[in-house]
Parts: structure tokens; C-alpha cells; sequence
């Protein structure tokens, strides 16, 4: 039987994807787990195909990785070859990666070594840190198609802006990850290169459409990612995965050379950002080192906000969101945000509830306008190549208005968006609130093809405030997370309310899943916002983080 030319142009997506991987440091398929092996978080240390030292390496944040370098007792050469390694296993079982740059990458971390050798100096505040970029940012030469199969044979010119600035603070880029088809999912497959997976319950997806940054970082394949947040594609798969994400205000960090089937849309900013495996202090890092920069100066539609240094303060107020008032949490979250209150509460922080304001109001606003074309340009490029509508593109696609937006219709709901976002703003200034904890998703992680609700990370898309994704340090249990009689009882409030709770039919679904939480801020409050994140981390956890090598 013959291919479509569609599947034939996607092998050629695959053949870029197959070629590029290292062959010798594949792990004999023999020694990898059963498929039906849910859980495999713990399987670089347990396999034996890293030496101590390598997993000692990628178990480092990127904090400690560039202070290991500044001391001279670690290479780059070897930081890179060590997450190369553990990158290559993880995608043997995940399925995360779209390309490895593994030549480039050594031999940038081999120039680093000898400028480090020759003037005991690093390069940048990232010298040396392997970094993990979404397949839709610009790296020059190579191909961006962006999970359409019509842009398989499309080339780069030059590095997103982005990348060029974390490799003048040092950064080397090692591995491209998988997004969804028309990354518009909080799931992550697309006709090229398949389904990601969630490398703590390999039946959960690992989110989107910053899938594969997620199963990157949480697997700890890098230190760093980067990825892009539109309605939550960095803060849930951050969540999902057990890592840490941020969504920034938009404006702050540059966005050309992000390659987007609607280009120049205005009508809801996507924003770039850092995921990370290991801590908060590394996002800050990430931040930093852009925007000391200047990003603005060339980039002229950024705001010319720099970077400043914030310490936690814990003579602030959080209101915690129990509920939206649209979708009520599963169990897990419910458990998670019951510690964080009870554990801030005994830290002397002030804890009030958060009643949410109108966000059936603000998802209509934000679905609205994600496609004022009705998805025009998105159909098109799929109808381009003939590629199969995935079921979640479909149902995105008719999330949105089922016709164009006329001009005095998107101004409308242009100004609708903007009065939400003083309004809500006044009401958190009324109240005295300086940051709201949250859920990232109504459970801990979807099921492939369930993830349709958006609306906890979404809000904070409509409104543009900052926001950081943080494990809490529990994950699913069996006993404390089974549905109580009360649960059983509970009648939802709308259709989309039942078809979230009814996804929850016991924490089995869900097993060895993580179970996060989101800060937060106000507007251009971003430095605020990720030290009040890591105070309530820190209060949480109650512990500070300081491995060393």
C-alpha cells in the first residue's frame, strides 16, 4: 500500500529526529522497561547507564552547575556530555525529543573549557548549562515545522533572539522538543513525531504544548527549557512533570524568531519562558541573564523593564483558590492546597481564601480570541499537506467562535478583556491580596486526550499576570486521595464541571503523578511574583535547597 504524501513528508520529520541521535549511548532495548512500566523517573539511577558522577551532574541545578564550573571542578565538556546521555535514555522512553544537537553542543561546551582554561573566567552567568528549546523556536540552519507536517522542509535562517542571548551568557543547547500539532493541546502529540509521554505515569500526557520541556526537565535531561505559555503550554506541562515552570508578563522577553502559524496576532500575547528541573533560583537565573541584556534595545516592542533583585518577604498576603467557580479540583490539588495553608499559616504568613472573580467571564474573553479567524490559517496549513486534524485540534479548533471576528467585534472583546483586567486587578488591591495559590489544572496530571480544561492557567493569560508552577513535594497516594462519600455526593455546576470530575474516578487513574501548585502576582510584579513562589516552596517543603556535587 502506498503512503499519502502527508506520511511521507513526516518520515522526513522522523529521519531528521533519527539520524540525529547518538547511537552510542543508546541503552539495548532489552534493559529498558516493560511499556506497561507507568512510573520511570527513578530508572537512570537504577539502570547502571550512567556512571555516579553523570547522575550526580544531572541531578545539579543549573545554579550549582555554573558554580561548579566558576571553581573549576567541573567541564563543560562533561556537564554536556552527561545530560546528552541521560537526554538520549529519556527519550527512549518518553519520546521528548524532535532533534539532538549533540556535535554542536559538545563543541560549543569544548570552546567554553578553553576560554574557562585560559582566562578563569566563565563565558556568562549560563556558561556551560545545557538548555532544551521547543521545536518552534528559531535555531539557524535547522528545520521548524512547528508539529505541522506541512513545514517539515522549512529552515531556519538565524537563532530565535532568544537563543542568541542565553548563548552569550554562556548557554549551550543540546536537545529540540515535541509540541503538539497546531500547539493549541495541554497534550503533546503531533503527525510527525508522535506522543510524548509523562515520564511519572507513562498513561498521563506530559501537558502542552510545552510537552516535551516538561518530560525534559522532569526527567532532568536538562537543567533548563524553554518554552511558550498562550493559555498555560509552560505552567502545565511544568506541573504534570514534577518541574518548575514560569510564565512571565508579556513584553518582557523577546519573542522574534518563534515560528507561529499567526504571526503578529495581538489579540492574546503568547509569552516565551524558562522551565527548570530543579528550582525556582534557576528561573530567576534564566530571567536574568536575558534581560540584563537589554532585550529592548533591538527587540523594540519589549518593555525596557530591567531585571531586579527580590528577596522573599513574608509580610505578605496570599489568598489561596480553592475552587474557580467553574471546575472543581480533583482530591490531589484539594490535599496539596490544604498543606500549603496549614504549613504558611503555622509560618506566620497571612492566609485568606481567594473567591474568584468572574472567570466564566474571562474564559469566554480568552476563547474568543485566540482565533479571531476561526482557526483559518491553522486549517489551512494541516489542509496543506493533507495530514490527519488530530481530535484535539479539532476540539480546539471549535473551541473558538465559529466565524471570523468583524473589526468592531474584536475591539469589543478587546475592550471587554482590558476592563477584566483592572477590575480584577482593583479587587486584589481591595482586598489585600498580594498573590493567589492555586491549582494549574483540575488534577494532577490528563489522561492522553483529556486535557480540555483550561482555565486555571488561562485566567492568567486574559489578565497577563505572571505566574510560577512549583511541585509541593506530594504526589497521588491511593489512601489519602480516594473519593469520599461527600465526593460521591457532589452534583456538578455545569456540563464542562461534570466532564472534569467525572474524569477523576479514583486515584489508580492517576498513580505516582506529582501534585503542583501556582503563584500568582500582579502585572509586571514578575521579580515578586517568583520570590513569593519560592518563599511558599521553601514554607511547603520546609527545607532549602543546597546539594552540591
Amino acid at each position: 500500500m502506498s503512503l499519502h504524501r502527508w506520511e511521507t513528508q513526516a518520515q522526513r520529520g522522523r529521519d531528521i529526529l533519527n539520524n540525529s541521535i547518538p547511537k552510542q549511548w543508546l541503552a539495548p532495548t532489552d534493559t529498558l522497561p516493560p511499556a506497561a512500566q507507568k512510573n520511570v523517573i527513578d530508572f537512570p539511577r537504577k539502570s547502571g547507564l550512567l556512571s555516579e558522577r553523570e547522575l550526580s551532574i544531572t541531578e545539579l541545578s543549573a545554579t550549582q552547575l555554573v558554580t561548579e564550573m566558576g571553581r573549576g571542578k567541573l567541564k563543560a565538556e562533561e556537564v554536556v556530555v552527561a545530560f546528552l546521555k541521560r537526554a538520549v535514555l529519556g527519550h527512549q522512553l518518553l519520546n521528548f525529543a524532535t532533534e539532538f544537537m549533540a556535535d554542536q553542543a559538545i563543541s560549543r561546551a569544548k570552546e567554553l573549557d578553553a576560554y574557562f582554561q585560559r582566562t578563569g573566567q566563565l563565558v556568562g552567568p549560563l556558561h556551560g548549562v545545557p538548555i532544551s528549546v521547543k521545536e518552534h523556536i528559531e535555531l539557524k540552519n535547522r528545520t521548524c515545522n512547528t508539529g505541522y507536517v506541512a513545514w517539515v522542509d522549512q529552515i531556519a535562517t538565524e537563532d530565535a533572539y532568544l537563543v542568541q542571548l542565553l548563548s552569550n551568557a554562556g548557554a549551550v543547547f543540546h536537545v529540540r522538543t515535541n509540541q503538539p500539532q497546531t500547539l493549541m493541546h495541554l497534550c503533546c502529540v503531533n503527525n510527525i513525531t508522535g506522543a510524548t509521554l509523562n515520564p511519572y505515569n507513562r498513561t498521563l500526557t506530559p501537558g502542552g504544548s510545552s510537552g516535551g520541556e516538561g518530560a525534559s526537565t522532569g526527567f532532568k535531561c536538562s537543567p533548563l527549557g524553554i518554552g511558550t505559555d498562550i493559555g498555560g503550554s509552560i505552567r502545565v506541562p511544568a506541573a504534570f512533570c514534577g518541574s518548575y515552570g514560569f510564565r512571565p508578563t508579556s513584553m518582557r522577553l523577546p519573542r522574534a524568531g518563534l515560528k507561529v502559524a499567526a504571526s503578529g496576532q495581538e489579540t492574546i500575547n503568547g509569552v516565551v519562558g524558562p522551565l527548570a528541573s530543579s528550582s525556582l533560583e534557576d528561573i530567576e537565573l534564566f530571567q536574568k541573564a536575558v534581560l540584563d541584556q537589554e532585550p529592548w534595545d533591538t527587540e523594540t516592542s519589549l518593555a525596557p523593564v530591567p531585571w531586579k533583585t527580590v528577596t522573599p518577604n513574608r509580610n505578605v498576603t496570599v489568598g489561596i483558590m480553592w475552587d474557580d467557580g467553574c471546575v472543581r479540583p480533583h482530591p490531589p490539588i484539594v490535599r496539596g492546597l490544604k498543606l500549603a495553608k496549614e504549613k504558611l499559616l503555622a509560618a506566620g504568613i497571612k492566609v485568606v481564601d481567594w473567591e474568584p472573580f468572574k472567570h466564566d467571564h474571562g474564559y469566554k474573553i480568552i476563547s474568543s480570541l485566540y482565533y479571531p479567524d476561526s482557526a483559518a490559517l491553522q486549517r489551512k496549513i494541516i489542509r496543506e499537506s493533507g495530514e490527519p486534524v488530530l481530535p484535539l485540534s479539532d476540539w480546539v479548533f471549535n473551541f473558538s467562535r465559529s466565524s471570523p471576528l468583524s473589526h468592531p467585534e474584536a475591539w469589543e472583546l478587546q475592550h471587554d478583556r482590558d476592563v477584566y483586567r483592572d477590575d480584577y486587578n482593583a479587587l486584589m488591591k481591595s482586598r489585600g491580596v498580594d498573590f493567589i495559590l492555586s491549582p494549574a489544572f483540575p488534577g494532577v496530571a490528563a489522561v492522553y486526550g483529556e486535557s480540555h480544561y483550561w482555565n486555571y492557567t488561562a485566567i492568567w493569560n486574559v489578565l497577563d499576570l505572571p505566574a510560577a508552577i512549583f511541585p509541593s513535594g506530594l504526589s497521588v497516594d491511593p489512601k489519602l486521595d480516594a473519593l469520599t462519600e461527600q465526593d460521591k455526593k457532589y452534583k456538578p455546576r455545569s456540563e464542562v464541571d461534570e466532564r472534569e470530575w467525572e474524569k477523576y474516578q479514583g486515584p489508580e487513574r492517576y498513580e505516582g503523578a506529582p501534585i503542583a501548585l501556582q503563584v500568582t502576582g500582579r502585572h509586571f510584579k514578575d521579580e515578586e511574583t517568583l520570590a513569593a513562589a519560592k518563599l511558599v516552596e521553601e514554607v511547603i517543603k520546609g527545607e532549602k535547597k543546597d546539594s552540591k556535587l
